[in-house]
């Protein structure tokens, strides 16, 4: 249970986008707010300069769709992860920090997610189950001729074919490394451990 007293009735709420992982904004709830969000999938505050309950995007049209609502430990803050209709700020920037909400590397945990899912449903006419039914040796095939690919576009091709080479290389990465149990964050640790001072290569 949220703990509303430690403020006077009122909890923040940090709003964060499920897809990029940026930080929109920050908004105060009240027990009544909480129950309006969870009731309508749309976030819902108590305006402390209104004193009314405030669904955003009422006026705007730009509403912050519910994605999850999580606890913080103390159990007196909420991380709402949100799909955000339109900018955030009433100034009109997508974030109240005047941020770009663009796609960041997050984006390559959410191609995973969305890849491992593909593993275990295995759907039928699916490009990836194709890939994955073809077994280990023909998915480290097919990266080894996006790299060639990109290779040839670097040297000879275009920017515009390079990085549509290169995205090609990365996708067929992580499927070969969720065919093996791995993850991206598996190639992000390692890269994070060579960049410590004391890495030695193997």
């Amino acid at each position: 249970m949220l703990d509303f007293d430690k403020m006077n009735g009122l909890v923040p709420a940090i709003i964060q986008d499920a897809d990029t992982a940026k930080v929109l904004m920050l908004g105060f709830m009240n027990q009544e707010a909480y129950d309006k969000t969870v009731e309508t999938g749309k976030v819902t505050f108590f305006s402390r300069t209104k004193k009314r309950l405030w669904t955003k995007g009422e006026e705007s049209g730009c509403f912050l769709n519910v994605v999850s609502m999580k606890e913080d430990c103390d159990k007196d803050t909420l991380l709402i992860q949100v799909h955000p209709v339109g900018p955030v700020c009433h100034t009109g920037t997508d974030t109240c920090w005047g941020e770009k909400n663009e796609a960041s590397v997050w984006f390559l945990k959410l191609l995973q997610d969305f890849i491992e899912q593909r593993h275990k449903e295995m759907p039928e006419g699916s490009y990836t189950t194709s890939l994955f039914e073809s077994g280990v040796n023909k998915m480290a095939q097919k990266v080894g001729e996006e790299a060639v690919e990109t290779v040839i576009e670097a040297c000879n091709g275009t920017d515009e074919r390079l990085l549509y080479e290169g995205a090609d290389l990365l996708y067929h990465l992580i499927v070969l490394l969720t065919s093996k149990g791995y993850r991206i964050e598996d190639l992000i640790h390692e890269l994070e451990e060579r960049h410590s001072a004391n890495w030695k290569k193997h």
